[in-house]
């Protein structure tokens, strides 16, 4: 046995991201990690390649049956591992050969040796069938090139286990079939390949054996074709639905916004689209659901609504039937839309303020007048907005970064609210907190529905949008694959479109 990762338990503050999880992978294997959003695999992966060190976690790692104790990631590349994410971490500016040997340069009395670092860079591009030159600048070539040039860094590190995470998400079908064909020869020399995908087809295709994960445990271990690509997906989504908030089944108003024809291009990769023609509608007091796996596009939707989309943008959007062109958040914001972040931290708070100073960042001038801070009206709207929400706190002067995080949500959400937005973004609403705060963020969206605000909904926990939305729509790659009632809707039908197995439009 090439790995062995044994009883692997991982835990943050408050969340056991993985417990007793258990995978192994034989030279010359493809060996496929699969799993919803959150199940574990990311974290997984950063235990075995050093990100997450030793100590940090519970379990053992073994290579070749030798124990491994890996403080950080260069200790893991000396054993012979690799990670290629999904991002790729190539520096654009530098030439091929220079990313390739990055802070491993060959050197001859001291100096680079150049003419070297060319000879061994294009022996691992030949090897690769990639043609391009040693001193091409990265940034000059496909995405799909970038990819095989980062196989190349892996190889020039002599890896024996390759992780490949999510690595088609940006491929054409071209330069996927050709990955593939360089993949089938790097297990024909005995390099172990752990593959991460949402597509299923892709998995089938490459993979020996599959593993799937679910909420951070190892629901099952079996030979690729003794799997359907149903079963699969059962298996992923399979947590039971109880004690979660359902909200009653509401009656919509008007067409409060309308999206028509949405795509988006990548600011960085101008030829890259992440979203393709997204047309839908959503009405005064419903909650529309938005699901699919990480990349489909989920939260870049949301941005582009809301402004804050860096990239080209193409397509209408109608507010009450009126087309209106957002720039900015401002124009968002003065169109009635209030936006949730994905983040938190980065996005919705400052944390080293506090409560009150968090809560009016968007409506002061709303609160207190264009000129002057009347801090006492400042201050009785955030009391009785803590109040409403039930912000667990001494005072409004409290700290943001001392709240816990259900109640620096808590605090975002309450932003919003007093810019009395007319439509309203989620954006991983219950992220990360409790599930005592998770329900009290439940009943708030319920009742926010109630008072005719209509709320777009961005969650990878399947229970919460089906509990949660009057309708769902289903991204995949950047396109819309489905769109469900709530009485059509189920975990089975919105895995199957998020995986492009099945398309209901």
């Amino acid at each position: 046995m090439l790995l062995q990762m044994q009883n692997i338990t991982k835990e943050f503050p408050g969340v056991k991201a993985l417990e007793s999880v258990s995978f192994d992978l034989h030279a010359g294997e493809c060996h496929a990690l699969v799993g919803e959003n959150g199940a574990g695999k990311s974290t997984l992966m950063k235990i075995l390649s050093g990100v997450y060190p030793h100590g940090s976690y519970r379990g053992e790692i073994l290579i070749d049956g030798q124990i491994q104790r890996f403080y950080n990631v260069s200790d893991a590349e000396l054993a012979g591992i690799a990670i290629i994410f999904q991002e790729l971490s190539l520096i654009k500016e530098l030439s091929v050969a220079e990313n390739i040997f990055l802070g491993n340069f060959p050197s001859k009395f001291g100096l680079v040796d150049w003419r070297l670092m060319n000879e061994k860079t294009e022996e691992l591009l030949e090897e690769l069938h990639l043609d391009v030159s040693p001193q091409t600048l990265v940034g000059d070539l496909t995405i799909g090139k970038q990819q095989l040039v980062e196989i190349a860094k892996a190889l020039s590190k002599n890896a024996r286990i390759l992780v490949l995470d999510e690595p088609t998400s940006a491929l054409t079908e071209a330069e996927t079939e050709h990955l593939f064909k360089i993949l089938k020869k790097l297990k024909a020399r005995g390099v172990g390949l752990i593959y991460i995908s949402h597509k299923l087809d892709e998995v089938f295709s490459i993979s020996d054996r599959i593993t799937i994960l679910r909420d951070g445990q190892t629901i099952t271990t079996k030979k690729t074709g003794e799997f359907s690509k149903n079963e699969v997906i059962s298996l992923m989504v399979g947590r039971a639905l109880e004690n979660i908030f359902t909200r009653a089944p509401s009656q919509p108003g008007r067409e409060v916004l309308r999206v028509e024809n949405l795509s988006l291009y990548d600011a960085f990769i101008p030829e890259k689209k992440v979203l393709e023609n997204i047309s839908f509608s959503l009405f005064e007091g419903e909650v529309l659901g938005v699901a699919g796996l990480m990349g489909a596009g989920r939260s870049e939707l949301l941005m582009a609504i809301f402004g804050a989309w860096q990239g080209k943008k193409l397509g209408k959007i109608f507010i009450n039937g009126k087309q209106v062109n957002i720039k900015s958040p401002i124009d968002a914001i003065q169109a009635g839309i209030g936006f949730v972040t994905e983040d938190r931290k980065r996005y919705g708070l400052i944390l080293e303020k506090d409560i009150l100073e968090n809560s009016t960042l968007a409506s002061l001038k709303n609160i207190s007048g264009k000129f002057l801070t009347n801090r006492v009206r400042e201050l009785a709207t955030v009391e009785e907005l803590m109040q409403s929400l039930r912000i667990k706190a001494s005072s409004a002067s409290t700290i943001t970064a001392n709240l816990s995080g259900g109640n620096q949500q808590k605090v975002v959400l309450g932003k919003w609210l007093l810019t009395q937005p007319k439509i309203l973004l989620l954006d991983e609403p219950t992220r990360g907190i409790d599930i005592g705060s998770k329900q009290e963020i439940y009943s708030q969206i319920d009742r926010l529905a109630k008072q005719g605000i209509a709320i777009l909904l961005v969650s990878s926990e399947l229970p919460e949008l089906l509990g949660l939305s009057d309708r769902i729509l289903v991204l995949h790659e950047g396109r819309l694959s489905a769109c469900l009632s709530k009485l059509e809707a189920s975990a089975e039908k919105i895995m199957i479109a998020a995986t492009g197995y099945g398309n209901t439009l």
